[in-house]
């Protein structure tokens, strides 16, 4: 379905008032009503948008992974477009731990698995330049990564969001650096049997 702009920008407000809310209010207490109120708009309005807060959330998440994924091709190195993430989730923090402990987990999880898997499947392609290595090896590989990058941020955020994000994109880097090399390598070389 294509949005036409108007309607673009009245789920944006929508989304935008949820995430003010989300600063006076605890997540179960926000109600259609307290949205359509403070956006200006009628319940009516609100749910042609959405189906419901569950739905507005899962939209928030999908908009502002887009959002996200437009602005990782700034980057050069895969490590600052991982930091870009965590700032980006620091700058969101209310939103992403009420997500994180109101909604669903899995909503977030979802959302850090697209964000994440383009990130590494880059860095994958970059590596095996030259190699012949199989799609299907390049996307096992990439699947290894995202898991565990991901993992780690839902730690991040279980702990507090406390953590210094640079410091964890270090940590990170320091522990793959060369493995995603060598996964590329070793892969390329086992023989793969047809049956």
């Amino acid at each position: 379905m294509v949005m036409n702009m108007s309607s673009l920008t009245t789920k944006k407000a929508i989304a935008y008032t949820f995430k003010d809310l989300l600063k006076e209010k605890a997540f179960n207490k926000i109600t259609v009503n307290d949205i359509a109120k403070e956006c200006d708009i009628n319940r009516q309005t609100f749910y042609y948008h959405f189906q419901d807060i569950r739905d507005l959330v899962e939209w928030t998440c999908l908009d502002e992974v887009d959002n996200i994924l437009k602005k990782k091709d700034e980057c050069e190195r895969w490590e600052d477009k991982f930091l870009l993430i965590f700032e980006i989730m620091k700058d969101e923090k209310v939103f992403v731990k009420n997500i994180y402990h109101s909604v669903s987990s899995e909503i977030l999880r979802n959302n850090l698995y697209r964000l994440v898997y383009p990130i590494i499947y880059d860095e994958i392609v970059e590596k095996s330049k030259g190699r012949n290595l199989r799609e299907e090896d390049k996307k096992f590989i990439t699947d290894f990564y995202k898991y565990a990058f991901v993992s780690i941020v839902l730690n991040w955020i279980d702990n507090g969001m406390n953590e210094n994000p640079e410091e964890i994109v270090s940590k990170v880097s320091n522990l793959v650096t060369g493995t995603i090399n060598h996964a590329c390598l070793s892969m390329n070389k086992e023989t793969h049997i047809e049956f």
